[in-house]
């Protein structure tokens, strides 16, 4: 009852706001109001057409058949006027979702993943060839700085309010007019990434706000030190609720801004604001070397386990890491390896040394071509990458049978006889045949 209570309440204030002349949030905190200032224009790119294809025709002909508003919404706005064609494109619609899954029906569309309809999210497959991915107008009812509680609205302005950033807020419509109502397109232009209205209201919605606040700016900005102080200001004073975001949507987050542009820049600022407690890393992150690591490799496109563990010093900061963010198994391994051996000579042959340690840890490190291929990256050796890349390890010619049939017993023995055979192979250059790493075992017993 509460609920619909406060639900209904915020549905009213929303309406009797919009009556009044535009305010600032400031001066309806508790719905958060934006003043906004629609702008319009038509676009018309090669990249805003190669959005339509036989299938998108047939859902835009499904909405307008029964009378729905159908707009491409957020993200793919953005990058369609920054003249890069999307990967994903999501829409937004005044059909809620049971309307959605009539008209669907009706239709004889399939629907798949119907996980977001509580949040108003319907995906259908058109022609089994294509997946979309609707959502209805919405505004945020109740939110506890993680989730939040929708209402779904016909009206395209509060949705835009309700979004984070303002290069995230725009609509486009399917005649090429642009639906801008908090200058995200003046935004892109000018290269900067703001909250929409208040900075404080929209990260206190979801602190996850904070990440990806530095996501895009890595993305959009150009000088990657130009933050406005009040954004900076209300990130300090808000990040302690970093705290009760999980691991895995803060790690979704962190993957991206370390591969991103400006990441050196970019992670000293969130460590200078006091961040690294909430996320996972040490107070003792070694930046320098991180910008180091990051400057000689990003051009060989290294993985974002192999930037992180630049900032990294220890194991045990590994295994913190890995308790607050839950990174993937694979993920925490090539920290490990990558920690462990970055130190490592690589003498005057380096291609040498690479294949040595990969007959080192043959057995016991699983990919371990993978993680020494990064380690390469690591060191921002492109030509020594591009000849380990190219090798094709060969396999070993001795196994446990061999071993047991030439006498040696099973168990600690068989394991360290392996081990031996698999350096004086390895000395080798390879070379050496099962018979003749056998014989060694001859030679020994003389």
């Amino acid at each position: 009852m509460l609920r619909q209570l406060c639900s209904t309440a915020s549905r009213l204030l929303f309406d009797t706001l919009k009556t009044f002349p535009r305010a600032t949030s400031q001066s309806y905190p508790f719905a958060h109001y934006v003043k906004s200032n629609l702008r319009t224009m038509k676009i018309d790119t090669p990249e805003f057409k190669a959005v339509f294809t036989p299938e998108l025709d047939q859902l835009i002909a499904i909405f307008k058949k029964y009378d729905y508003e159908l707009r491409i919404a957020g993200g793919a706005v953005r990058d369609l006027l920054r003249g890069i064609t999307p990967h994903d494109v999501d829409f937004a619609t005044t059909a809620t979702p049971d309307q959605m899954k009539e008209i669907f029906e009706t239709e004889g569309i399939r629907m798949i993943n119907t996980k977001g309809e509580k949040h108003g999210t319907i995906t259908c497959r058109i022609n089994d060839k294509e997946n979309f991915e609707v959502t209805t107008l919405r505004i945020d009812v109740v939110t506890d700085g993680r989730h939040a509680e929708v209402e779904f609205t016909r009206d395209w302005e509060l949705d835009a309010m309700r979004r984070d950033l303002t290069i995230n807020s725009m609509f486009l419509a399917f005649d090429g007019t642009l639906y801008d109502y908090y200058s995200g397109k003046a935004d892109l232009e000018d290269k900067k990434v703001r909250f929409v209205g208040d900075a404080v209201a929209r990260i206190q919605e979801d602190y996850l706000r904070i990440l990806r606040y530095f996501r895009f700016y890595g993305r959009v900005a150009v000088d990657p030190n130009a933050h406005e102080d009040l954004t900076l200001q209300a990130i300090r004073d808000n990040m302690k609720g970093l705290a009760g975001i999980s691991g895995e949507r803060l790690w979704v987050e962190m993957k991206k801004i370390l591969v991103g542009k400006h990441a050196p820049e970019l992670i000293k600022t969130m460590l200078d604001l006091g961040m690294a407690q909430y996320i996972g890393l040490p107070d003792s992150c070694n930046v320098e070397e991180f910008k180091e690591v990051y400057d000689r490799s990003i051009a060989l496109s290294p993985s974002h386990m192999t930037l992180l563990s630049a900032l990294l010093q220890t194991e045990e900061q590994v295994y913190t890491l890995n308790k607050r963010l839950k990174i993937s198994n694979d993920e925490l391994r090539t920290a490990l390896f990558t920690i462990k051996h970055r130190d490592d000579d690589f003498g005057s042959e380096p291609f040498n040394h690479c294949q040595d340690l990969f007959i080192d840890t043959a057995g016991k490190e699983p990919k371990n071509k993978a993680r020494i291929t990064e380690l390469i990256k690591y060191h921002g050796k492109g030509e020594l990458l591009e000849e380990f890349t190219a090798w094709e390890p060969k396999k070993f010619p001795v196994n446990g049978f061999s071993l047991i049939n030439a006498g040696v017993p099973k168990g600690p023995q068989l394991a360290k006889t392996l081990d031996r055979l698999r350096g004086i192979w390895r000395d080798s250059r390879f070379t050496l045949t099962e018979q003749e790493l056998l014989e060694k075992l001859k030679d020994d017993s003389k």
